[in-house]
């Protein structure tokens, strides 16, 4: 599945907004790595209108993998998944690469992102410092 402007702007409204305001405790400060889908326009004035602290496209620091479902779990699914057996060369790896980010389960990706408000709990606790030791991993 190619995440386009549109399926981006329906997971942050319904998967991802929802639980930060709950556990921002009305501090919430958003902001993401520069993707294009969140760069597009209509994704900036959707934060800019639901957010209290949205930080600007130009401001963005670079993402935490600990907060970004595809660096925690999705990338560690789909390496489990590609080195299976030896890998001889790079057109291997990339046929490898394709066939099982198409094969991935909208399942695996759901249950990554419902595993995400946990991760988000806890940098919360943590005040934004150092938190991976806390999710008992």
């Amino acid at each position: 599945m190619k995440i386009n402007r549109q399926y981006y702007s329906n997971v942050l409204q319904q998967k991802l907004l929802p639980p930060i305001r709950r556990v921002s405790r009305n501090t919430l400060t958003f902001q993401q790595d520069s993707a294009a889908v969140h760069r597009a326009w209509d994704t900036i004035e959707l934060l800019r209108s639901s957010t209290p602290d949205f930080i600007a496209p130009d401001m963005w620091p670079p993402n935490s993998a600990d907060l970004n479902p595809v660096d925690y779990a999705i990338w560690s699914i789909m390496q489990q998944r590609v080195y299976q057996t030896r890998v001889h060369d790079i057109d291997e790896l990339r046929q490898r690469l394709i066939t099982v980010w198409c094969g991935l389960e909208q399942r695996a990706v759901d249950d990554v992102i419902d595993q995400w408000q946990r991760h988000l709990l806890v940098c919360v606790d943590a005040k934004g410092g150092r938190f991976q030791h806390n999710l008992g991993l």
